[in-house]
């Protein structure tokens, strides 16, 4: 069973509050109830240093986590920090949340380029050696477009006939073109390219901490329910 609302009480206290507003978008999205392994990947460039000064990089495990606790079992999220390669696989808990991404983070060294498929074929491997039956969740966060674009979207596409579902968040300037290659991820051709749509992206802003909790559920879960009715009307998802 997913953690309830008196363990999150008992474990991550701070959390009560983003665990309320993760249930309550969960059922304006028609999907309460539904189980999930959540993801969470964060970028580790160097341009990523501002967001993890300012907590933001945090704020947005605490919310993956409170909304975790709805969608997954155990109370821990698996997360994944990527620059040029994949630099850390490890996990965030409810019961050890507090500054875990900048406990992370300073052991973690040099701050590389952005590479998406590397830390993408982490994900993919972690989810098939698990002996995971539910679908993905994965929450990717990115302040700009990958060094491999043609990778990334191969990656997308492969992923596509597997029960993950992809929802990219942007930090950075609104107006910046460097977010034009998740937009066109997002808009990735199906069934020409890939036999479901498994993307979505929005941009959270150059406060993304500011961005309400209501709001942000909602824009996490907008592309999610819509996935799994064609996921399962393709026999991606089962169940």
């Amino acid at each position: 069973m997913a953690p309830n609302l008196r363990k999150v009480e008992e474990t991550a206290p701070a959390l009560v509050s983003l665990y309320k507003s993760a249930g309550e978008s969960l059922r304006r999205h028609g999907i309460d109830g539904q189980r999930a392994a959540v993801y969470l990947v964060v970028d580790h460039s160097g341009s990523m240093r501002p967001y993890y000064r300012s907590g933001a990089v945090q704020a947005l495990a605490d919310r993956v986590l409170g909304l975790s606790a709805h969608l997954d079992d155990d109370g821990r999220v698996p997360v994944v920090f990527f620059s040029t390669d994949v630099d850390a696989e490890t996990e965030i808990r409810l019961d050890d949340h507090r500054g875990r991404i900048r406990r992370i983070a300073a052991g973690l060294g040099h701050m590389g380029r952005t590479n998406y498929h590397l830390a993408m074929d982490a994900v993919v491997d972690h989810y098939l050696d698990s002996g995971a039956t539910d679908p993905a969740f994965v929450v990717f966060q990115t302040d700009g477009g990958p060094t491999g674009r043609a990778a990334a979207e191969r990656y997308v596409c492969k992923a596509a006939r597997l029960p993950l579902f992809w929802q990219f968040i942007g930090f950075g300037d609104p107006d910046g073109r460097q977010f034009d290659f998740l937009r066109r991820l997002d808009e990735l051709d199906v069934p020409g390219k890939r036999p479901v749509d498994n993307a979505g992206f929005f941009h959270a802003g150059q406060d993304p901490g500011r961005v309400p909790d209501a709001e942000l559920y909602d824009r996490l879960l907008s592309g999610f329910p819509v996935w799994l009715a064609a996921a399962r009307a393709r026999g991606i998802v089962r169940g």
